[in-house]
């Protein structure tokens, strides 16, 4: 697909005019590929990927099919799972990783490139915001007016908690967690919990994928997301 000069600046970071012709096409383009996903209904999980595919424009041919569902099924195993309904601006800047799992109602605007990383899980109504405008409304002018955004990328083993907000520019490092409603406005380091808005770091996550830590598996974090979220407000509470 040969990019036109305002993709290339809105892939660049730069300021670009989204409502270019060409950039309406792509957007057109991935509205009916995520509508033909959104309203699938109950088909099989390889007509599943394969529509996902088609909204990610990624051409992979599929693995001939198995004679039984379930073995077919088992062949797409790898593959991310995302639940109905997604919403979309381009599609094809949406990288997600091996057994990556969205929950419905998840909105991307992939100005720039979105990443997610293998076995990261994101909860219902979350949203990845890359694209932005500039605060000067003279500038901004609507329809008329340029547009720009930052790429998002969120690593490996994390968990986005339901309705967070992710924001253009943002990295997420691997096995964090993001708290539900979350908005996220600065980077999370690795393997810990970041939650509010705006989301602040409120602790580190005992684990043993994290190379700097050594743990008995009953030291390890077991709770859900919810338990250093309650922590965190009786601290507060305390605090003067």
């Amino acid at each position: 697909m040969s990019h036109s000069e305002e993709k290339r600046k809105m892939l660049r970071g730069d300021l670009f005019h989204a409502f270019s012709p060409a950039l309406v096409r792509e957007r057109r383009r991935c509205y009916v590929a995520t509508s033909r996903f959104n309203n699938a209904g109950d088909v099989s999980r390889r007509r599943l990927v394969e529509l996902w595919k088609d909204i990610n424009g990624d051409s992979t041919p599929l693995p001939p099919a198995a004679a039984d569902a379930e073995d077919d099924a088992a062949l797409f195993e790898q593959e991310p799972w995302i639940e109905a309904p997604i919403h979309i601006d381009y599609g094809t800047n949406v990288h997600l990783g091996a057994n990556v799992f969205i929950n419905f109602n998840c909105t991307i605007l992939d100005t720039c490139l979105v990443t997610i990383g293998a076995r990261t899980v994101v909860g219902p109504n979350v949203s990845f915001f890359s694209g932005t405008h500039p605060l000067d409304p003279a500038i901004r002018n609507g329809t008329k007016g340029p547009e720009y955004g930052k790429e998002i990328h969120v690593g490996e083993d994390c968990w986005i908690g339901g309705n967070a907000i992710i924001l253009p520019g943002i990295s997420i490092g691997q096995g964090a967690t993001i708290g539900a409603g979350s908005v996220v406005t600065r980077n999370v380091p690795p393997f810990h919990v970041a939650a509010g808005n705006p989301a602040r770091v409120i602790r580190k996550i005992k684990t043993n994928l994290d190379p700097e830590q050594s743990l008995d598996p009953t030291d390890q974090d077991v709770e859900g997301a919810e338990v250093p979220m309650a922590e965190f407000v009786d601290r507060l509470k305390v605090e003067p």
